[in-house]
This record gives C-alpha cells, sequence and structure tokens, in this order.
C-alpha cells in the first residue's frame, strides 16, 4: 500500500523549527455480551527507560493531509480491526497540550507514524454495535480485542478521559433516543439483557416491577414464540426489536 502524506510537516522559518499541532482520529466501540458491556482496545508494546512495556490504547491514528474526518475514522478502524460497515458518530474533540506529555506516549507514536510529533488534538467517534463482527487487524503492528469496560486499567495517553466522555455521551442521547440500547442488544434479547444492559449503560439499579411494566407497553418490543433453551433458571421469552414500528411511531 502507498503511504499517503501524514497531516503537518515541521516548518523551517527564518532559523526556526516549528512542530505544527496534529489531527488524529480516535474510536470508541462499546458492545455488549448479554451480561457485560464491553469496549474495543488495542494491545500496545513498546520500550522505555524502564524497559519494554505493555498496555491499552484505542483504536486510532492521525489523519492524512486531504482526508476527511469522518472518512479517517472509519478507515481507522477498519485497518487496526477489520470492523467495517458501522455507523461512527463524531461526539468530542480533545485538544489538552498535555495530550502527549507523556514521554513513553510521544516516543511511540513517532515510531509508529515515522513523523515528529509535537501537540496533537483528536476526535473523538463513538459506535454501539453487536459483538459478532471477527477482528482481524490489517495492521501488524496491533491486537485488537473486547475488554470489560470496568476493568481497562489505565490506557495510553488521556484515552480514559475520551472513554469517560463517550460513556457520557452515549447516555444522553440514549435518553433522547433509547434505539442505541437495540443496537447492543442481540437480534432476539430477553427482558432481563435490556433491563441488565440499561443498568450498566446508566449506572443505576431499576426497579423490576416498574421496568417490566414499560417494558411490555413498548409496540415496538415483539415478543417471540421462542423460550430460553437449557438454562437452569425458568427459561425466559425472547422478544425483537421491531426498527420499522418504533420509526413510524418517534421519527
Amino acid at each position: 500500500m502507498q503511504e499517503r502524506k501524514q497531516t503537518i510537516e515541521i516548518v523551517h522559518f527564518m532559523g526556526d523549527t516549528t512542530l505544527y499541532p496534529h489531527v488524529s482520529v480516535d474510536c470508541v466501540v462499546f458492545g455488549f455480551t448479554g451480561e457485560k458491556l464491553k469496549i474495543l482496545l488495542l494491545t500496545r508494546t513498546g520500550v522505555s527507560d524502564e524497559g519494554v512495556y505493555n498496555d491499552m490504547k484505542l483504536p486510532g491514528s492521525v489523519i492524512y493531509e486531504n482526508e476527511d474526518l469522518d472518512d479517517a475514522a472509519y478507515r481507522v478502524l477498519h485497518e487496526l480491526t477489520g470492523i467495517k460497515n458501522i455507523y461512527l458518530q463524531q461526539f468530542h474533540s480533545f485538544g489538552s497540550p498535555g495530550r502527549t506529555q507523556n514521554p513513553r506516549d510521544k516516543v511511540w507514536l513517532e515510531n509508529a507514524i515515522h513523523i515528529k510529533i509535537g501537540r496533537i488534538v483528536t476526535v473523538g467517534y463513538v459506535a454501539l454495535i453487536k459483538i459478532g463482527q471477527k477482528l482481524q487487524a490489517i495492521s501488524n503492528q496491533y491486537e485488537a480485542k473486547w475488554c470489560d469496560i470496568d476493568e481497562i486499567g489505565i490506557l495510553a495517553f488521556d484515552h480514559n478521559l475520551i472513554v469517560s466522555k463517550a460513556l457520557e455521551y452515549v447516555r444522553s442521547k440514549l435518553v433522547e433516543d433509547p434505539i442505541g440500547l437495540y443496537e447492543l442488544l442481540p437480534k432476539r434479547f430477553t427482558e432481563a439483557e435490556l433491563r441488565n444492559l440499561h443498568e450498566i449503560i446508566f449506572g443505576q439499579k431499576v426497579d423490576i416491577r416498574n421496568f417490566h411494566k414499560k417494558f411490555t407497553s413498548l409496540p415496538y418490543i415483539v415478543p417471540l414464540n421462542e423460550k430460553q433453551q437449557n438454562v437452569a433458571h425458568r427459561a425466559a421469552r425472547f422478544y425483537r426489536f421491531d426498527k420499522i414500528i418504533y420509526n413510524q411511531l418517534y421519527r
């Protein structure tokens, strides 16, 4: 693949060397297993003064000079994870001058993209998807994996902040329009799975009786003539989300 020109170059002016800000994209992709909320991360290996280290980061990279931001987000996500054909939504920009103040992060990034880095501004994108697409990184520098959202630890750069902001954004959007919840659920789901997802996303328990009353009143939640099989507890009925009915009522 022919290399394309990166966003910013080092500029020489009257004897001075100026490092202009770079622009990057970072993708926060959430998935749901039926029990736990997951986030898609990349493993990262590097060498610092303390020796070899391994940690994790969001899928992201510097954009090309003539590349649209949205195009860059889809390209980067596909190249680093193999995921495509999902809907990414821009949610926030992160431009603190201290984003690359950690020498380990700066050295790793410069080695990864082969250009000198000064300040870097990143645009965050978020997606809610069903966990099912096969992860297949085109780049051999990374390994993409699904991680429990509550077990991600300390990520590279300011990616913990980006994840936190993404969750805030998702919560606010789901209050306005709950359709995103059904993007995380399988095609067939139980009432308990939807209730569990709601509690995980919003970080609070719901009253089971009130939730059931509302759940059974929603016209776009269609009961199926199918129940769980081979479970130790009472088999629960499956439901499906009818997007056509939802759009007719609320769009």
